[in-house]
């Protein structure tokens, strides 16, 4: 059978494949949002097999195995991982027209040189082959991002995390990238549930050695986390959302609401919005003084199947795409900072196609001629990192914004095989390009496009993360 992923995938022109080969394929990898296990990078392990190293935490594939009428057991349950590789291999031709059997056989290709189509009669060799490859030092987890030309890896820490294997790491001179923690407070300010966050308060108190009772005790308390993570080289941080919080409120009230967290008594869901929204502010504005990026996912709703949430937990594939209205409270939000002066550079991602405008044009209100694409509209993510959501992106950015300041693609994944998801982006934005030449809708300048390229692809995000 002739070869799936051959030199011109996705690149329908002899113009795109000019743009890509020439300009896009050379370009390092800046990979500043993952949630790549630090401890996995730093102690620099070999996966057992292709198994765990592919469907283990995999959100997409177990969706895909659940669609395709599998039993749980082979997908997050008791059967081995052998018996769990060969239901995947069954269903992965079911997959056509889903990205996953793009991401499959680029991963194949990339990682192991397999080309052969993965199903039920190929799984066998394939994760006999794969799994050997795993094996070797070329396919442990440094070998792996090495493989892929990566540069620069930004993990996702909570404040609470000691970075241990962040500090162990950047004593390792072999290595050929680097790896930085990313400040992601998520747990710090989500006030649904009262037992948690004083759980969350409490292990706090006990890291730092004080007692917590009172808002400024608290905020002074993950100030110290904040400035511990930026002595361990974290410049980025990052908020996951359903949608931004901005309400109007005092210090008196957020005080009197922290007082009743910690006595363990139930806020309302507008005291808890009201705290969101002061937490929000205040984090923020360190993120400024210390010139640090802030990132914010907005828009998914999350752990929508009850049942499944009380058997397996959250993070286990039962989040969609959300229809919460972005664009008020963002906009609050953002001017409040901006008056202050206090606005980091900021990148804004959407969960939402039909937000993509309204993201793209939220952030043009915030650039003030101070840095080079301060205000970002990010790369499609969770749901929208497939072609088309790229290609909606990339056209929304395009209409409003620049896209010639954008930094590009980034892998959002757990997964240490998901690097070529770069080269899946880096292949649609040449050959979107080059659509644009041979309509005569921008100029046949091959040198000037193919600069814009490397930019997009690489060294916008080194100049604005301002990575050495």
């Amino acid at each position: 059978m002739e070869k799936f992923i051959k030199d011109n995938f996705l690149l329908h022109s002899n113009i795109a494949e000019e743009l890509y080969f020439d300009y896009a394929q050379k370009m390092p990898i800046i990979d500043y949002h993952n949630h790549l296990p630090p401890e996995e990078v730093a102690n620099n392990i070999n996966f057992k097999n292709l198994t765990a190293i592919w469907l283990h935490g995999d959100h997409y594939k177990w969706r895909a195995l659940r669609a395709n009428g599998i039993d749980e057991k082979y997908i997050t349950g008791s059967a081995s991982d052998e018996e769990k590789f060969q239901k995947w291999a069954e269903t992965v031709p079911y997959t056509l027209r889903n990205p996953l059997y793009h991401w499959t056989h680029l991963e194949l290709k990339r990682y192991f040189g397999i080309d052969t189509l993965l199903d039920a009669n190929t799984a066998k060799s394939i994760y006999n082959e794969a799994s050997s490859q795993l094996q070797q030092p070329s396919h442990s987890t440094i070998g792996l991002l090495q493989k892929m030309n990566v540069k620069v890896v930004c993990t996702t820490d909570d404040p609470l995390s000691s970075l241990e294997d962040h500090q162990s790491f950047a004593k390792n001179k072999d290595a050929s990238f680097q790896m930085f923690p990313t400040f992601r407070p998520d747990k710090a300010i989500h006030s649904e549930n009262i037992e948690k966050l004083n759980s969350y308060i409490d292990k706090l108190e006990n890291i730092l050695n004080i007692n917590i009772e009172s808002i400024d005790d608290y905020l002074s308390a993950l100030k110290k986390r904040h400035d511990y993570f930026h002595e361990n080289g974290c410049r980025l941080a990052d908020h996951g959302l359903s949608h931004m919080f901005a309400e109007e409120h005092t210090y008196d009230q957020v005080h009197l609401i922290f007082e009743r967290i910690r006595r363990g008594k139930e806020v309302s869901n507008s005291e808890s919005a009201v705290f969101k929204s002061f937490m929000l502010l205040q984090i923020a504005e360190w993120h400024h003084e210390k010139g640090w990026v802030q990132q914010f996912h907005l828009g998914p709703i999350r752990n929508n199947n009850t049942r499944m949430l009380k058997k397996l937990g959250p993070d286990t594939g039962w989040d969609s795409i959300g229809d919460f209205a972005q664009a008020s409270s963002l906009s609050k939000f953002l001017d409040r900072l901006d008056e202050k002066d206090k606005l980091a550079k900021t990148i804004l991602y959407n969960n939402n196609p039909r937000d993509n405008e309204v993201f793209a044009s939220m952030a043009g209100n915030f650039n003030d001629g101070s840095i080079i694409g301060k205000m970002q509209f990010g790369s499609g993510w969770w749901f929208l990192d497939q072609k088309q959501g790229i290609i909606d992106q990339l056209n929304a950015l395009s209409n409003i914004g620049l896209l010639s300041r954008f930094v590009g693609m980034l892998t959002d994944s757990r997964s240490f095989l998901s690097f070529p998801r770069h080269e899946y982006f880096r292949r649609v934005l040449c050959n979107l390009l080059a659509e644009d030449i041979l309509k005569g809708e921008i100029p046949h300048d091959i040198n000037w496009v193919g600069h814009m390229i490397e930019d997009i692809c690489y060294n916008n995000a080194k100049n604005y993360f301002e990575f050495k």
